[in-house]
C-alpha cells in the first residue's frame, strides 16, 4: 500500500504524469496474493527457474522475470506487434503499424479473448497481471509507451515464430497503394530478401540406436538476432516444467525441452499463405472485385495511425483500407489488379499450440496438439524420452489445386484458387524413427533431412515444401551419417563441425580462372598471387588464426555482390543454385579483381591484408541496448566461427558499425543447447553473452567467453541441483 500512496501522491502532484503507473488497491492486493504462490530462484549463471502452484501462477512469474531481466524487450514486441511503434518511433513506422492492424486489430483480439477457454483466459490473464507487477514493483522504469498491459495482448503477439507472419508483406509495396495508390511490380516479401544475412535456426536429434547411452539426444540451436530470447525454466504443481528460450514478452518456452521429451523450430518456406489479385471495378463510387463471374463489394473500413511528431505531440493519419474474402488489400500490381494476402488467422489457436506442446509427454501428445494447426511459420524437430525422434516440415498448410504455380500471386477471381481446407497432421511432409538413426534440419528441404531415410519430392504436392537445399544442410548430413555413435559431448562438437561447405565450388572456380590469367601474357602478379597460394592451401575449416579465411569470406562477399545484379533476384545467398550463378555469372577477371580489392580492403583497413579471421571477426556487448553500439576500441573477444551463408552449422552473423573496421556479431547462434532424454534428463547450454541487459549486471556478459570458444554450461534442471546452485530466491515484488 505504501509504493501505491506514494505513486499516487507524485501523480497528484504532477510530477511524473509522462510516465508513471496507476494502478488500483484491489488489483495490487491481488497480484501480491499471487506472487506469494509463486517462487523465483536465480542461479549462478542468472538463469529464473519459476515455480508456481498453477499454470497461471507460473506464467506471472515467468514474465515479472523477463521484465526484471530486460523490459524494453518484453515492452518493444508489443509496442510493434499491436501497432503502435509510431507512437515512439515517428512518421517513419506508421506504415509497419498499418501492416499489423490490417491483419488484427486490438478490437478483434479483445473479442477473440474473451470467447477463449478458462485456462487460456488464465493464462492470458496471469501475463497481463505479472507485468503489471512488475511495473507496480518498479516505479521508476519508464515504459517507452505501454503503462499497463493487458490480457489480450498476446493474441496480437501470434505471428512469425508462432502464427502467421506478416512480415511477408513488403511495407514499400503497402506503402505505395495506401498513400499514393501506385502501381508497382510483384516484389518478393521482406523476410526472403535473398541479399540478407541468412537466419533461422539448426536442429537435430539422434535416436537411441545412435547413441552411446541408448538414449535419444536433442540439438536446439535457433539462429537469430543475439538477445532475441532468453534462457528460462518454468514449471508448476499443475504438471508444466519447461526449460529453453523463450521470446520477450511470451508465456511459453518456444524452443526447448521438458522431462519427457523436447521440441527444436527451424524458419520453414513450407508455404502457409497466399497472394490473389483482385480484379477490381467501381460502380457508383463504390469498389467492387470479380469473382466466379460476379461482382462482389470490397470491404471498406477505417485505420487511425498516431504517430509522434517532431515536437513529440501525436499526430493521427487516417486510411480508408479495403478488403475481399481473400484478406486485406496490400498493394497494387501495375495491371491495375489489387493484392490480397490470405494467411493463417487463428490466435488463439496458435497460442494454445504454443503453450500446450510444452507440456506433451511423448511423441504420441505431442503429435495430437499439432492438430490444432496453429504453426504457420516453423518445421519441428523431436525426440522423446522413450526414443522416438520426429520430424514435421511445417503444421499449418492449406490443400490446394495443384494445377497453379503458388510460389506466385493467383487470380482471385477464380473460384478454383480457394483454400480447400487445410492438411491433416498426417498428410505433411514427416519423418518418424528413421532407419538413418538421426534427423537434420537446417532450414533447407526436408528430402535431406533423414539421409536415405528422407521423405520422397516425388510423393508430396510442390507448395508443402518448395525448400531448396543451403549449405548447412549438406555439412549436416555430411556430420550426422559419419558418425556410428553420440554423446552430448560429440552432438555438441557436431553442431560446431568447422567445415564451410559454402567455399567447395567458389574456391576451385576462383582458382581454375586465376590459372588461366597466369598462363596469359599479361599475368597477376605480387601479393595477389601470395594471396591464392593460401586460399589454395585452405582446408575450408573455420579458425581465429586462419588469414585464408578472412581472404575466403571478404572476397566471397565481394563477387556475390557482383553476381547479385546479375541473377534473378528470388536466389538466397545460401542457396546452392546462387553459388552456381556467381561462378557462371563473373569472368576470371572479374574474380581476380575482387581478390586484389579485398587485399585491399584488408591493407586500408588494418595495415595488412594478412588479417587472421578472429583479429576482424568479434564478440562485443556493451550497453544492453536494443540497438547495440560498437567499438573498436572496447574490449571484445576473438569469434572463429561466421555466416550461416557459407555453410558454418554454428552461424555469426556480423558486420563491420559506421565507426569500426572490425566486424561484430548480432546475428546467428543465440541460444544453444544440447539434451538427453532418459530416466533423468541432462542437458548443456550456452547463451550470447548473458541473461541480463543491464552492463552493471554480473549476467551481462558472463557466458560471453563459453559462446565465443563455443563451450557450454550445465544445465540446472532438478530442484535439488537448482538448489545447489541458487544465487537468489525470492517472490515477485520482493
Amino acid at each position: 500500500m505504501i509504493r501505491f500512496l506514494v505513486a499516487f501522491f507524485l501523480l497528484g502532484f504532477g510530477v511524473t504524469t509522462g510516465w508513471a503507473q496507476t494502478f488500483t488497491p484491489a488489483e495490487i492486493a491481488r497480484w501480491r496474493q499471487q506472487a506469494r504462490q509463486v517462487t523465483i530462484v536465480r542461479d549462478t549463471w542468472g538463469v529464473p527457474h519459476v515455480t508456481g502452484k498453477t499454470d497461471a501462477d507460473a506464467v506471472f512469474g515467468l514474465l515479472y522475470a523477463q521484465c526484471e531481466d530486460d523490459f524494453a524487450r518484453v515492452e518493444e514486441n508489443y509496442i510493434v506487434n499491436i501497432g503502435r511503434l509510431a507512437e515512439v518511433e515517428g512518421e517513419a513506422a506508421i506504415y509497419q503499424d498499418l501492416r499489423a492492424r490490417l491483419f488484427l486489430d486490438s478490437t478483434q483480439a479483445i473479442s477473440i479473448y474473451q470467447k477463449s477457454p478458462l485456462w487460456m483466459k488464465q493464462l492470458l490473464q496471469a501475463f497481463a497481471d505479472g507485468t503489471n507487477f512488475y511495473l507496480y514493483s518498479h516505479p521508476t522504469v519508464r515504459p517507452r509507451l505501454l503503462r499497463r498491459f493487458q490480457p489480450w495482448m498476446p493474441l496480437m503477439f501470434s505471428e512469425g515464430s508462432i502464427g502467421g507472419n506478416i512480415s511477408v508483406v513488403p511495407l514499400e509495396r503497402l506503402k505505395n497503394f495506401y498513400s499514393q495508390r501506385k502501381s508497382t511490380s510483384w516484389q518478393r516479401p521482406d523476410f526472403e530478401r535473398p541479399d540478407r544475412e541468412p537466419v533461422g535456426s539448426n536442429g537435430f536429434a539422434i535416436a537411441p540406436s545412435k547413441s552411446a547411452s541408448g538414449h535419444a539426444l536433442l540439438l536446439i540451436n535457433p539462429h537469430t538476432s543475439f538477445y532475441f530470447r532468453p534462457e528460462v525454466h518454468v514449471s508448476s504443481a499443475a504438471g508444466l516444467n519447461a526449460y529453453g528460450a523463450v521470446t520477450w514478452g511470451q508465456f511459453f518456452v518456444y524452443q526447448g525441452f521438458n522431462e519427457h521429451c523436447g521440441w527444436m523450430h527451424t524458419s520453414s518456406f513450407a508455404d502457409s499463405m497466399d497472394e490473389y489479385l483482385e480484379t477490381i471495378e467501381q460502380q457508383d463510387g463504390k469498389y467492387l472485385y470479380r469473382y466466379g463471374g460476379k461482382l462482389r463489394p470490397v470491404q471498406q473500413g477505417t485505420i487511425s495511425i498516431a504517430y509522434k511528431q517532431a515536437d513529440g505531440s501525436l499526430g493521427q493519419k487516417k486510411f480508408t483500407t479495403f478488403r475481399t474474402h481473400h484478406g486485406p488489400v496490400v498493394g497494387q500490381q501495375a495491371d491495375n489488379k489489387w493484392v490480397t494476402v490470405r494467411m493463417m488467422d487463428t490466435p488463439l489457436e496458435a497460442l494454445e499450440q504454443s503453450y500446450l506442446r510444452t507440456k506433451a509427454t511423448d511423441y504420441a501428445s505431442f503429435r495430437e496438439v499439432m492438430k490444432l494447426n496453429g504453426n504457420a511459420s516453423n518445421n519441428t524437430v523431436f525426440a522423446d524420452g522413450k526414443g522416438t525422434i520426429a520430424y514435421w516440415h511445417g503444421n499449418f498448410l492449406p490443400r490446394r489445386d495443384p494445377q497453379f504455380d503458388w510460389s506466385m500471386p493467383v487470380d482471385g477471381s477464380n473460384p478454383k484458387t480457394e483454400w480447400q481446407g487445410l492438411h491433416k497432421v498426417e498428410e505433411i511432409v514427416q519423418v518418424k524413427n528413421p532407419a538413418s538413426g538421426w534427423l537434420q534440419n537446417c532450414n533447407a528441404t526436408p528430402f535431406t533431412v533423414a539421409g536415405p531415410s528422407s521423405p520422397k519430392r516425388e510423393q508430396y504436392p510442390a507448395y508443402m515444401a518448395p525448400d531448396a537445399e543451403n549449405y548447412r544442410g549438406i555439412n549436416a548430413v555430411r556430420v550426422l551419417s559419419r558418425k556410428p555413435l553420440f554423446t552430448l559431448d560429440t552432438l555438441i562438437a557436431a553442431a560446431k563441425d568447422p567445415y564451410l561447405a559454402g567455399f567447395e565450388e567458389l574456391l576451385p572456380a576462383l582458382a581454375k580462372d586465376f590459372q588461366y590469367l597466369l598462363d596469359s601474357t599479361n599475368p597477376p602478379e605480387g601479393e595477389v598471387v601470395e594471396a591464392m597460394k593460401l586460399l589454395r592451401g585452405w582446408d575450408r575449416r573455420y579458425s581465429k588464426t586462419s588469414v585464408a579465411q578472412t581472404l575466403a569470406i571478404y572476397w566471397g562477399e565481394r563477387i556475390q555482390k557482383l553476381a547479385r545484379t546479375r541473377v534473378t533476384p528470388d536466389l538466397r545467398l545460401d542457396n546452392l543454385s546462387f553459388t552456381a550463378f556467381v561462378i557462371a555469372k563473373t569472368s576470371p577477371q572479374e574474380k581476380a579483381a575482387a581478390l586484389q580489392e579485398t587485399l585491399d580492403e584488408l591493407t586500408r583497413d588494418f595495415g595488412t591484408w594478412k588479417m587472421p579471421w578472429g583479429e576482424v571477426n568479434r564478440f562485443q556487448r556493451l550497453t544492453g541496448n536494443i540497438q547495440e553500439i560498437y567499438d573498436d576500441k572496447q574490449p571484445s573477444l576473438p569469434v572463429a566461427f561466421t555466416s550461416s551463408a557459407w555453410g558454418s552449422l554454428a552461424a555469426f552473423g556480423a558486420k563491420a558499425a559506421p565507426n569500426t573496421k572490425k566486424r561484430y556479431g548480432y546475428v546467428g547462434n543465440s541460444f544453444i543447447a544440447v539434451v538427453e532424454f532418459g530416466p533423468r534428463v541432462k542437458a548443456r547450454s550456452v547463451l550470447a553473452g548473458g541473461n541480463h541487459h543491464q552492463p552493471a549486471s554480473p549476467h551481462f556478459t558472463d557466458q560471453a567467453g563459453l559462446y565465443a570458444e563455443e563451450n557450454f554450461k550445465d544445465v540446472l534442471f532438478y530442484p535439488e541441483d537448482i538448489r545447489q546452485h541458487a544465487e537468489r530466491t525470492y517472490s515477485p515484488g520482493q
